[in-house]
């Protein structure tokens, strides 16, 4: 039997991303600077970049997820509100020069307005997860294709982040109506994913976007 094709999942958190390159079909080892006792996969604690320089020439893809949250608009809302807001790392240049020193394939994934160089946007409702927005950006050493935007044809949407799971609305030009998801157990719905905690899902790539990708991958290896 052909073995499976292996990614490194960095800053992997809870491991929803891992989750998506499972199902298209990849074995998965995450590493994240915090304990993760829900990843459902093989986990090491301690640096990511570090283990990345140790370690990545391993495997046959890297994944990077670097903290996001220096670039996300709860930053700007907290700053417009409040005159500031907690200091968080920008870690994307690093994390870009340490996969290309690999020699191996790689992806990073971030947010809006983050200082990635998007080559793809992904939206929930265009990947079957018919009440998410949650755009994600993508840049890799490899073409990668996505499916059009399709959050505006659906009358509302639902969003996963902040302190509480409160149910309140919010207000976007772009979204007809959309409001955060009321419990933990609405956001495990929308997002496809149930074995995270609030806080952990909140951060969390939902697994429909890395399955979609991870299906590019295979077929890009083994070609």
């Amino acid at each position: 039997m052909t073995a499976k094709p292996r990614l490194l999942d960095l800053f992997c958190g809870a491991g929803g991303a891992a989750m998506g390159y499972y199902r298209a079909g990849f074995d998965v080892v995450g590493v994240d600077i915090k304990p993760q006792p829900r990843y459902q996969f093989e986990f090491h604690q301690g640096d990511a970049l570090e283990y990345c320089a140790a370690h990545g020439y391993e495997f046959d893809v890297i994944h990077a997820s670097p903290p996001c949250q220096a670039y996300t608009g709860m930053r700007n809302i907290t700053i417009s509100r409040f005159g500031a807001a907690p200091e968080h790392p920008d870690l994307v240049d690093d994390t870009r020069r340490a996969l290309r020193a690999t020699g191996r394939h790689w992806i990073i994934e971030n947010v809006q307005n983050s200082p990635i160089d998007t080559h793809i946007i992904l939206c929930g409702v265009s990947l079957g997860l018919p009440e998410l927005a949650r755009h994600r950006h993508f840049e890799s050493d490899l073409l990668l294709f996505a499916q059009p935007c399709a959050h505006r044809s659906v009358p509302y949407t639902i969003g996963v982040y902040g302190d509480v799971p409160d149910g309140r609305r919010v207000s976007y030009p772009q979204f007809r109506l959309s409001r955060i998801a009321k419990g933990l157990p609405e956001a495990s719905r929308v997002m496809g994913i149930d074995w995270m905690t609030w806080d952990e899902i909140k951060l969390a790539i939902p697994p429909a976007y890395t399955e979609y990708i991870g299906r590019q991958l295979l077929q890009q290896l083994e070609a």
